[in-house]
């Protein structure tokens, strides 16, 4: 049982930290971080990441340890985390990858394809394109190079749509083919997944009580900071959900009843986004149901017996 890898990946509010904390418990495990927006130190509290409680329970890696004004990327924590998770498993020890970053669980599984860096004049060509021609020429354009991109990427999606096309035009290969030739980042065989899918009447209860238990110990006063060092808001950090609402109400902008309800609704849909994700891209992960973390824990066990062993 020792050096093994599990995967637990769940929306916002799903109970993963907690599932993920248990099986650290039983496994003698270290946990290690899969949501881009606890990476960042200082969010604490408005990302949900462990307290003091949390982080004793078994170590910690890759939880508030990247400053707000340092934009990682997806390639940046495969890098890091790669590092860690063969670091904890030369020890003997297994892995808990735990998170809700969809893009970050698929990077460690699938890899990530080496495309090379775009020169900042097809990116600005793009983001001109993108004006001029509107979404609907834009992604009919897209289609013609790349017709799998075109077709994945969701309606709204801008940012998605213009990167699928600053890649074809910057190295005449699409998206899509550089994709596939991305090599795994973890061995076949090495890891054991995990994907919790509560119901979600449930699970958005969770978000909004939550989000009001962020604002009792401190979400406000994080925001403040972050919004005192006047860092692009661009950056990762300062998307991160929930961030933008009480921002406003800071600004004088709104009261607080009403960001704390804009911050609901955001959370909100950020799970259902999650979920979306999840089905699309985890389809074939094992599912956890269950809202109540002991049946959680039960129905996780039942997918590894080994683990009551």
């Amino acid at each position: 049982m020792t050096g093994r890898i599990w995967l637990i990946a769940g929306p916002t509010a799903s109970g993963k930290s907690a599932l993920g904390q248990k099986l650290a418990r039983a496994t003698g495990g270290e946990i290690v971080n899969a949501d881009s927006m606890q990476l960042y130190a200082g969010l604490r509290t408005i990302t949900a990441g462990p307290g003091p409680d949390e982080l004793a329970v078994a170590p910690h890696h890759l939880f508030g340890t990247v400053d707000p004004a340092d934009g990682w990327s997806v390639g940046r924590w495969l890098r890091a985390a790669t590092e860690v998770i063969a670091d904890i498993r030369s020890r003997g020890r297994d892995a808990v990858v735990v998170g809700g970053t969809g893009l970050y669980f698929r990077a460690l599984t699938h890899g990530l394809a080496d495309v090379p860096e775009i020169p900042a004049g097809v990116r600005e060509a793009a983001a001109a394109e993108f004006e001029t021609m509107g979404e609907e020429d834009f992604r009919a354009r897209l289609a013609a190079a790349d017709p799998a991109a075109a077709a994945r990427i969701a309606p709204g999606d801008r940012q998605r749509l213009a990167r699928a096309w600053e890649v074809f035009a910057a190295t005449g290969t699409s998206l899509t083919d550089h994709q596939a030739s991305a090599a795994g980042a973890l061995p076949a065989g090495s890891w054991t997944a995990a994907a919790l899918e509560p119901p979600r009447e449930a699970l958005y209860a969770r978000c909004d009580a939550r989000l009001e238990r962020m604002i009792a110990e401190g979400a406000l006063g994080e925001v403040a900071a972050l919004m005192a060092r006047g860092l692009d808001p661009a950056l990762p950090a300062m998307k991160a959900v929930g961030v933008r609402e009480l921002a406003a109400h800071l600004r004088g902008e709104t009261d607080l009843p009403t960001a704390v309800a804009a911050a609901q609704q955001e959370t909100r849909r950020y799970a259902k986004r999650q979920m979306t994700w999840m089905r699309g891209q985890m389809g074939s992960w094992p599912r956890i149901d269950a809202a109540d973390a002991r049946d959680q824990w039960r129905q996780l066990l039942a997918l590894e017996p080994a683990l009551t062993a």
